[in-house]
């Protein structure tokens, strides 16, 4: 075990050093990160603004959802980009996935190591400072049950997200490329808990509750956080499913991992 993590450590500084060879690409590439997620917030505030709220969610309260999104989402794809579908499929076309499965190193701590998007921080960055805003303007009563569930929404998030790449990597075992479904469930997953959940239509909801069930990560969550009337008609537990919920999918996810590395046929190229 602390060989491994010794392992992924070294990998990790590796992948630093590195990305901050060229400094001004570095933080130029940073700073495009932040700047997007600067845009996406800003149009929702400019519709929030227009209308006064959504949904009887303010502005605020909004800013809560989408900072402890983007920020858990950011951490993730900084961690776990080694899984991104786009990315380890390249690895899967071109055999180098091969090459990987010849050293005597744990093949999943090889993958995540292979890429470490530290330009993320831009990300991360706006994301804790819209969430910092939320908390500021939402003025939370916050209890020391709360103070403590808080990092563990967040963590479910992140190993939520991180399950779900792990998955879209598998597939492309068999696909060669990744698909865009996989697209859809990870960063649309991501977009839509930006915003309440009462917003979407029936069949959405549902989706999101049964199929890929990320309402248990971020809105239930927050009604409980915010204190939101919505919270009295939700099942008492449904707050607090975040970690069953993020840890059961990075576990299934990894059993589906392993279960492709047996399965797997090179390319041949």
């Amino acid at each position: 075990m602390w060989h491994t993590l010794t392992l992924y450590r070294r990998l990790m500084s590796v992948q630093m050093r590195s990305q901050m060879q060229y400094r001004t690409a570095f933080v130029l590439e940073t700073l495009s990160t932040a700047v997007i997620v600067a845009v996406e917030f800003g149009s929702v505030a400019l519709v929030l603004n227009r209308f006064g709220g959504i949904q009887g969610w303010t502005l605020a309260e909004v800013a809560f959802l989408y900072g402890m999104s983007e920020t858990a989402f950011g951490f993730m794809d900084m961690i776990f980009a080694g899984f991104d579908p786009p990315v380890f499929g390249q690895h899967v076309r071109r055999g180098t996935f091969d090459q990987l499965l010849l050293r005597p190193i744990n093949i999943t701590t090889q993958v995540m190591g292979s890429e470490f998007t530290l330009r993320r921080l831009g990300k991360i960055a706006l994301g804790l400072a819209i969430f910092a805003f939320a908390v500021q303007a939402n003025q939370i009563i916050w209890t020391p049950l709360k103070l403590a569930y808080l990092p563990v929404v967040m963590f479910s998030l992140f190993l939520f997200f991180g399950g779900l790449f792990i998955i879209g990597a598998t597939i492309t075992f068999w696909t060669v490329d990744s698909i865009e479904v996989m697209n859809i469930l990870t960063y649309g997953s991501s977009f839509t808990i930006d915003c309440p959940m009462t917003i979407y239509p029936d069949w959405i909801r549902r989706f999101f509750t049964f199929v890929v069930p990320v309402i248990f990560l971020s809105y239930y969550p927050s009604l409980y956080f915010l204190d939101r009337p919505e919270l009295a008609e939700a099942p008492s537990f449904a707050p607090f499913l975040s970690p069953v919920v993020g840890v059961g999918l990075l576990l299934l996810a990894l059993r589906f991992w392993h279960f492709g590395i047996r399965r797997y046929q090179s390319t041949g190229t």
